[in-house]
């Protein structure tokens, strides 16, 4: 006889955003878009906050928080766009996060 057992198994690996405190520059173009991403594949799916200049960023028409927090997409950027950001990514096995100096040239 034979017998057959199937197990789903999910493996936890912690986060691990490259280059940890490191920070990124980008530059963009002024009235154009901009896609900042805060790369995490963490097991369980972390939860992402973006900060500018040290405070919780605020979504509204022109800044918009996509895929669960993956991605932080600006249109229209202008000058008043340029400075710090920072994403940070919690789970249960701890956090990490990402720091992203964007100037803007117009």
């Amino acid at each position: 006889g034979e017998d057959s057992r199937s197990f789903h198994v999910s493996i936890q690996a912690p986060l691990s955003i490259v280059s940890v405190g490191e920070t990124h520059s980008i530059t963009a173009v002024a009235g154009g878009q901009l896609i900042l991403e805060c790369p995490e594949d963490a097991v369980p799916p972390p939860h992402i906050e973006w900060h500018r200049e040290g405070s919780p960023l605020r979504e509204d028409a022109r800044r918009q928080v996509l895929a669960e927090g993956r991605f932080l997409q600006i249109r229209a950027v202008g000058a008043a766009d340029g400075g710090e950001y920072s994403c940070r990514a919690t789970n249960v096995l701890g956090d990490t996060s990402l720091r992203i100096q964007v100037e803007v040239h117009g």
